[in-house]
C-alpha cells in the first residue's frame, strides 16, 4: 500500500485518478479547499482533507505529508486573476515541494501541461502568460529540490473516455482525455523508472505502461 496525497483533490482529474488509486489498495488523502466538496471525493475513495493550500505556510504542509509516500500536485488557481495564479500554481506548489522534504515525502509528482518551459513563448500581453511563467518557474524549482520527482506535461484536455494508449515521442501538443492523464499518473506513482523525467503526451496509439517505460 501506497499513501499518497493529491492536492487539488477535487479537480476532475484527481476525481478520476482517486478511484483508481483506491482500488488497486493505495491509501489516498485527497486535500481539497471547499468542505461541501467532501463527500464527492469520500465517493472516490479518498479521504478529504480541508485545507488552504494557497494560505497554509511549508510547516503545516509538512504537518500534513508527514506520514504518506508520495504527492500529486494537480491543484491550480483555474486562470483568471494573475496573483491568484502566482499564488497557487507557483507559490503554493513550490511551498509543498519544500514541505514534502522537510516530512521526508521523497516521491512528487507534478502535473503540469505540455508547452511548460522557461521558453514558453506565451507573449506578456496573453492572459495566459502568469500562468506559463508561474508553471514553468514551479517545474523548475521541483527539478532543483532533489525529490524524486516526475513532472507530467498533458496536452489539451477533453473529457473524452479513457482510451488507455498515449503519445509521449510527439514534438507538438494536441489533446489527451482527463481520464488518460488519470491513468498516467497512476502508473508513474507505480514505475520508478519515472523518476527524474519529464513527460509530455498526447493521446496515442502505445499503452501507457509501455509508453512511460520507453
Amino acid at each position: 500500500m501506497t499513501r499518497i496525497v493529491i492536492f487539488g483533490g477535487h479537480g476532475k482529474v484527481a476525481l478520476l485518478l482517486a478511484p483508481l488509486l483506491s482500488a488497486r489498495g493505495d491509501e489516498v488523502t485527497a486535500v481539497i479547499r471547499n468542505p461541501d466538496h467532501a463527500d464527492d471525493v469520500r465517493a472516490t475513495g479518498a479521504q478529504p482533507v480541508v485545507f488552504d493550500i494557497e494560505h497554509e505556510d511549508q510547516a503545516a504542509i509538512a504537518e500534513l505529508l508527514a506520514g504518506h509516500d508520495a504527492v500529486v500536485w494537480s491543484a491550480g488557481a483555474g486562470g483568471g486573476d494573475a496573483a491568484r495564479t502566482r499564488a497557487v500554481d507557483h507559490d503554493a506548489a513550490v511551498r509543498s515541494m519544500d514541505a514534502a522534504t522537510d516530512a521526508g515525502v521523497r516521491r512528487y509528482v507534478m502535473v503540469s501541461y505540455f508547452g511548460a518551459s522557461p521558453d514558453h513563448g506565451i507573449p506578456a500581453d496573453n492572459p495566459f502568460h502568469t500562468y506559463a511563467e508561474a508553471k514553468a518557474a514551479a517545474d523548475e524549482h521541483l527539478r532543483s529540490s532533489g525529490l524524486d520527482w516526475t513532472i507530467l506535461g498533458p496536452s489539451s484536455l477533453t473529457l473524452g473516455e479513457a482510451t488507455g494508449r498515449i503519445d509521449v515521442a510527439a514534438d507538438e501538443s494536441g489533446e489527451v482525455s482527463r481520464a488518460d492523464v488519470a491513468q498516467v499518473i497512476a502508473e508513474t506513482l507505480r514505475q520508478d523508472s519515472t523518476v527524474g523525467r519529464t513527460i509530455r503526451f498526447n493521446t496515442g496509439d502505445q499503452p501507457i505502461a509501455d509508453a512511460l517505460r520507453a
